[in-house]
């Protein structure tokens, strides 16, 4: 009996170069809009400052929430690679912080967080890995700074979130550009105030990720 021959499997064709640029070139200028003009900024408006069609955006993304979702999960992947860049280059527990937090005030997350509404897929894979992964390092950074006795210790990380958020959304009224002068000024403020020993107590209890979350 002749042995049985299995056909030779075939291989996945990794994308070509230019379509993982063209990929990078549409989620960056997505990010640019979504933030300047948010989630209803027409996807030929995207092409257009990417500087590729139509048919390159809807092959690399089906629908809008695709488009939005990687945006969202680029901007976590940021955010939590400067928090490990910060953990393993600054002795200085606080300073660690610091710079993270400057850090996701310029990914603008305030501006991108609203998009995921109620129709967005908020349990997607993903964005939930995504997810999961900035919130560990907000609390390792935390927890490093509150072991070495810098960080007060009534504050969780859905406190810090919300300063990040609240600071880098402008303000009624104002211009985005005239706001950026400000944001970091302002971040600094908050950032002293977070500082061991309080100055004051807090009411309430610090907030978790979780229940930054509940409607």
């Amino acid at each position: 009996m002749e042995p049985l021959t299995l056909p030779a499997q075939r291989k996945t064709p990794r994308p070509r170069a230019d379509a993982l640029r063209n990929r990078e070139r549409i989620v960056a200028a997505a990010r640019e809009m979504l933030t300047e003009f948010g989630p209803d900024v027409p996807l030929d408006e995207i092409a257009r400052r990417a500087g590729v069609g139509n048919a390159t955006v809807y092959r690399n993304f089906p629908d809008r929430q695709a488009l939005v979702r990687e945006v969202v999960c680029s901007v976590l992947d940021r955010t939590t690679r400067a928090g490990q860049e910060a953990l393993a280059e600054e002795a200085d527990a606080f300073t660690a912080l610091e710079r993270f937090v400057h850090v996701s005030a310029d990914e603008r997350i305030s501006a991108l967080c609203p998009m995921i509404s109620e129709s967005f897929d908020e349990d997607h894979p993903d964005l939930a890995a995504a997810s999961k992964r900035a919130e560990g390092i907000i609390s390792e950074l935390m927890d490093r700074a509150k072991a070495a006795g810098q960080l007060r210790e009534d504050v969780g990380p859905g406190d810090v979130m919300i300063v990040v958020a609240q600071l880098s959304r402008p303000p009624a009224g104002t211009m985005c550009a005239s706001a950026d002068r400000f944001i970091h000024r302002h971040l600094q403020l908050v950032l002293d105030g977070l500082r061991a020993p309080a100055a004051s107590e807090l009411t309430g209890s610090p907030m978790t990720i979780e229940e930054l979350r509940r409607p």
